[in-house]
C-alpha cells in the first residue's frame, strides 16, 4: 500500500501502526519498514497534532521541501548569466569562449568557480531565466541596393508577363556540393532488422581528391517541374549554360523566349 501513497500520507500511515504497538512502535515500524525513526514519528506528530492537510493538489505545503540551489546560493544566478551572456557581447574574458555552452561545461566552470551545481540545475536556472535551445537565425543581412525594391517588382512583372505569354520562366541554381562514398548521412530509413547500411566511421575529411557533384536545379514555374543536372568539376557559367540547356521542355510548345532567374 505504502508505494502509493504521498509523503503526508505515508507518514501517518506509519504513525498508526506505531501507536497501535505501544512503547517501542516507532523504532519497530523504522526498522520493519526502512525508513528513518524520525518519519515516523513526525507522522505521530502530525496525527496527534490533527494538522489540515495541504491545499488541494499538493502534497507538501507552500514553501516547503528542500531549497534550490539559486536560493541556497544567491550568487549562483549572477554567476551563470555571467558565462551565458558574455559571447552575445563579444567579451573576450569569457572562460567559456572556446566551448561550447552545454550544461555539462556550464555546470564544471561554476563549480570551478565555487558555486557547486549539477547540470540539470543549469538547465532549469536558464529557463527560468528565458534562455531556451535555439537554431542560428538567418536574419542579418548586408547593406541593400536603394533600387533593392523596385528590382523585384521588375522581375516579378517580367514573370508574370511572360507567364501570361506562355512562355517558359525557370529559376535556376546552384545546390550545395557533395562528397561521393559511403558517408553518413542525418536521417533513418527502414531496413531489415540488424542489418543497417555500412558508412565509414569517419567522414569529416575525404581529402583533396575525394569525388564531388554538384547539383544545378532548373526549376519551370509554370509547368511546376523540376531538373537536376549533375556535374563533376565546378559550378562554372558554362555548367549553368549546359543545365539549361540539356534540360529541355518536350510537352511544352516552341519557343523564342524564355525568361530565367537565380
Amino acid at each position: 500500500m505504502l508505494p502509493h501513497l504521498n509523503e503526508r500520507q505515508r507518514r501517518l500511515a506509519l504513525a498508526t501502526e506505531a501507536r497501535s504497538l505501544g512503547h517501542g512502535g516507532v523504532r519497530a515500524v523504522a526498522r520493519a519498514v526502512g525508513v528513518s525513526e524520525t518519519t515516523v514519528r513526525r507522522g505521530v506528530f502530525e496525527w496527534e497534532a490533527g494538522e489540515q492537510p495541504a491545499p488541494t493538489g499538493r502534497v507538501r505545503r507552500p514553501g516547503g521541501g528542500r531549497k534550490g540551489a539559486d536560493a541556497l546560493n544567491p550568487q549562483l544566478v549572477p554567476a551563470l548569466l555571467a558565462l551565458v551572456e558574455p559571447d552575445e557581447r563579444g567579451d573576450p574574458a569569457s572562460p567559456l569562449r572556446w566551448t561550447t555552452k552545454s550544461l555539462r561545461h556550464l555546470a564544471e566552470e561554476l563549480t570551478r568557480q565555487g558555486h557547486p551545481v549539477s547540470a540539470p540545475t543549469v538547465g532549469r536556472l536558464l529557463r527560468d531565466n528565458g534562455f531556451s535551445l535555439q537554431a542560428n537565425a538567418k536574419t542579418l543581412e548586408g547593406e541593400q541596393h536603394p533600387d533593392r525594391d523596385v528590382q523585384f517588382r521588375y522581375i516579378n512583372e517580367q514573370v508574370k508577363a511572360h507567364q501570361d505569354a506562355g512562355e517558359p520562366v525557370i529559376s535556376v541554381d546552384s545546390k550545395k556540393k557533395e562528397k561521393l562514398g559511403q558517408l553518413p548521412t542525418p536521417g533513418r530509413e527502414w531496413r531489415p532488422h540488424g542489418d543497417p547500411v555500412r558508412v565509414v566511421d569517419h567522414s569529416f575529411f575525404t581529402g583533396p581528391n575525394a569525388d564531388r557533384v554538384i547539383p544545378y536545379g532548373v526549376y519551370d514555374l509554370t509547368t511546376d517541374a523540376g531538373w537536376v543536372n549533375v556535374g563533376v568539376d565546378h559550378d562554372t557559367a558554362a555548367f549553368a549554360v549546359a543545365s539549361i540547356r540539356r534540360c529541355g521542355r518536350p510537352a511544352a510548345p516552341p519557343t523564342t523566349r524564355t525568361r530565367a532567374g537565380c
